[in-house]
């Protein structure tokens, strides 16, 4: 007989939809995650395995005037009694909390290999020994006053604290970063003295606004300095908020040299950055000619950091050298601000900088008065034995003859001089030294003492003023010992409100050279090192039936036009050209051009403004060179020809040019002023000259009043002008008459 387990289920099997199972069983690691690992406690800034850390150090009486102990010693105490968790990670986090680059305010004090700036490891923990610091001290003040709550650990065995009382505001001193399900956190350190400046107006002013506190709070203050860089409205939205974040540059200064040379020392970089990695990255900028102004970077730190960087040549601007190091490398780095933390009920969410600051300083008044009350709980317990001590010295000899007499002593003080369990016992427990008269005064002296003490805190107790002025007392205390005149409370991050980094120039990224730039006739293109004889490109070495097209002056800096006889235009980068050395490379391999289509000019883009593009039919414009450069191998379409057309002339428009002069196939020359013409970032543009045969032959502009020049031809190198140019002065569009005598042939202006 079949059994239908659904119907009889087995013992500890549990029939439940798979969803909701696997939806319950992972809120639970969710919810673990997020309360109990990744975030922290807004109260003392701490997450658990830190915690558990400092109190393993606490409890193994690891503070600043004992010797240090192993690390091991150390991992061992937490891992076996309150952080079931891998070794290696409870280490890592101790290290952390003992480097003095990552921790503004370092809460354990390590000696030996703890790692450095460079980003190296530290050593094995049976290699390292740590103590406590006076600043972890300061956050565990009054763990022996019942400041705060206890719980058993994860066995049962011991008890652990819940979170830290002391004064020390330690969630935005060091700062915090984590990485939950769902959520994370990220809070930069802040300056303590400034962070205890605000926490002392809300305890005068809880309704202080968010503008009150940045008044004193200027920004993150990192332990390895550097600067803030963005601009008031921007940190103050950041802070407001809680989520945003900071620009972090490098400190950098200009050292001279003799001889009017300079190199650039950077003292400070940002946090979060390891130095050996910096430098590499700009080494590798170096290597890849990505930055070319930068001829060299050193490495000459010892305790202090000192990062030297040589320029190509003294006449390069240092300002845009380092724009260029910040946009290319970590010299500049973006440091997140996501204040997410547990609040007091453990429910995480995001604080703004104030709201975060009033959590702190509500959890120091219920600390105030949760210490305040156990020491009204020490002050009735020892006043209890001293007025049984008094009893005692009262009447001395009844008592000495009750102990000396009696089988059951404690019961007979108990019942004759009406005293407490508690009193009965010291009494017995009393030394016989103690029985000096000079003691009676002692105790009496004591118990005065204890009844002032307990009148004031129960008058503390009894009122906010005073324990508002109670607060600021003892915050200005802690206020003192990290103030801005201390070593270690001294502000090291500027906060200097600074442009973002600068286009770079392309003379900055390229090393400016002279070159001679030559173009084939069949494409083939290259650049001669130098400013060459133009005369000698005629010479220069071409394929088989190949020879020049195009030759010119440039810089390795230029950018280059090539324009296609479809009237589309290329942008070659001139310091990305073939070298000279034999026939160059095919201008077609680094363009999308396809072989029939012709090349009709190529020029560099630095040579005007402004350029006249005319077509073979006769129409043209004026197009502002700027919009000619393209973006992409594909190139920019400029002009338009019309059906059976070519892109023919393209000429560079000089800035004094009032005039264009055209000539067609037909030999027919016009000149109109430059005002007739049209200026057109793209299209078909307007008739230069009208044609019954043939077409245009070649365009230009020049100035009127200087005449129309062109070369005799031969070897003579003369010039010919014609000064009285009124019989060709006619309207755009006209058909234009024969040219003066000696005009070239071959129809065209140079």
């Amino acid at each position: 007989m079949a059994i239908d387990l659904r119907d009889n289920p087995p013992v500890g099997i549990l029939d439940a939809p798979f969803d909701s199972a696997l939806s319950e069983r992972y809120l639970v690691y969710a919810l673990s995650t997020i309360t109990a690992r990744s975030l922290p406690d807004v109260r003392d800034g701490l997450k658990p395995v830190h915690r558990r850390l400092l109190w393993a150090m606490r409890l193994l009486k690891l503070d600043p005037a004992s010797g240090y102990k192993k690390c091991a010693r150390v991992v061992g105490d937490v891992i076996g009694k309150y952080h079931p968790h891998g070794d290696q990670s409870v280490y890592d986090a101790m290290v952390r909390l003992a480097q003095d680059f990552a921790l503004r305010y370092p809460l354990v004090d390590g000696q030996g290999n703890f790692g450095n700036i460079d980003g190296d490891n530290a050593a094995a923990y049976r290699y390292t020994e740590a103590r406590l610091t006076q600043v972890a001290i300061d956050l565990m003040d009054g763990l022996d006053e019942d400041a705060v709550a206890y719980r058993p650990t994860y066995n049962g065995e011991e008890q652990e604290p819940e979170l830290f009382p002391g004064l020390f505001p330690n969630l935005l001193a060091n700062g915090a970063s984590g990485i939950a399900v769902g959520m994370a956190t990220s809070i930069p350190p802040h300056n303590a003295a400034e962070l205890l400046e605000a926490a002392i107006l809300l305890v005068d002013r809880p309704d202080a606004d968010d503008d009150a506190i940045l008044a004193l709070v200027k920004g993150p203050d990192f332990p390895t300095g550097g600067m803030v860089v963005d601009a008031p409205a921007i940190l103050r939205e950041s802070y407001t908020t809680g989520r945003g974040g900071f620009r972090v540059r490098a400190r950098w200064e200009i050292e001279r040299e003799k001889g009017g040379g300079w190199q650039i020392v950077i003292s400070e970089i940002p946090y979060g950055v390891a130095k050996g990695k910096l430098i590499e990255q700009i080494a590798t900028l170096i290597n890849d000619k990505k930055l070319p102004i930068l001829a060299d970077v050193r490495d000459e730190s010892d305790a202090q950091v000192r990062i030297v960087l040589e320029p190509r040549a003294r006449t390069v601007d240092p300002q845009v050298l380092m724009d260029g190091l910040f946009r290319f490398s970590d010299l500049e780095t973006r440091v997140s601000l996501n204040l997410n933390v547990l609040d007091k009920e453990r429910t995480p969410r995001v604080m703004s900088l104030r709201e975060a600051l009033a959590a702190w300083v509500e959890h120091q008044f219920v600390v105030l008065r949760r210490r305040s009350e156990h020491r009204l709980g020490k002050i009735a317990d020892r006043i209890e034995l001293l007025d049984g001590y008094l009893v005692a010295y009262l009447n001395l000899d009844r008592v000495i003859e009750i102990i000396r007499t009696e089988d059951e002593p404690k019961a007979v003080m108990i019942a004759e001089f009406r005293l407490t369990d508690r009193q009965a016992e010291a009494i017995l427990n009393m030394r016989l030294r103690s029985l000096r008269r000079l003691e009676e005064f002692e105790i009496r002296g004591e118990r005065d003492k204890l009844d002032k003490e307990r009148e004031q805190l129960t008058l503390l107790l009894g009122s906010e003023q005073r324990q508002r002025t109670r607060m600021k007392k003892d915050l200005g205390k802690i206020r003192d010992r990290y103030g801005p005149e201390t070593a270690l409370g001294a502000r090291r991050t500027l906060i200097e409100e600074a442009a973002p980094t600068r286009d770079i120039p392309l003379e900055a990224m390229i090393e400016r050279e002279p070159i001679t730039v030559i173009l084939s006739q069949r494409g083939w293109i290259r650049a001669m090192k130098g400013h060459v004889d133009l005369a000698s490109a005629d010479t220069a070495k071409f394929k088989e039936g190949d020879g020049p097209a195009f030759a010119f002056h440039a810089q390795t800096t230029d950018k280059l036009l090539l324009a296609a006889a479809n009237g589309r235009f290329f942008t070659l980068a001139a310091d990305k050209l073939p070298g000279g050395r034999g026939f160059g490379e095919p201008v077609r391999a680094m363009i999308d051009l396809d072989g029939s289509i012709g090349i009709a000019g190529f020029l560099p883009a630095a040579r005007a403004a402004k350029l006249l593009v005319a077509a073979s039919d006769g129409r043209g414009f004026i197009v502002p060179t700027a919009d000619t450069i393209a973006e992409t191998r594909k190139g920019k379409t400029v002009l338009t020809p019309r059906a059976g057309s070519l892109l023919k002339v393209v000429r560079p428009v000089g800035a004094e040019d009032d005039y264009v002069a055209a000539i067609g196939d037909n030999r027919k020359l016009l000149v109109f002023p430059l005002t007739e013409f049209v200026e057109l970032s793209r299209g078909t543009g307007v008739q230069l000259q009208r044609y019954r045969d043939g077409g245009l032959s070649d365009a230009t502009t020049f100035v009127f009043k200087d005449g129309l020049s062109w070369p005799m031809g031969g070897d003579t190198g003369r010039v010919r002008t014609e000064s009285d140019l009124s019989a060709w002065r006619t309207a755009r569009g006209a058909a234009g008459r024969m040219p003066p005598t000696g005009f070239p042939r071959d129809n065209r202006f140079d």
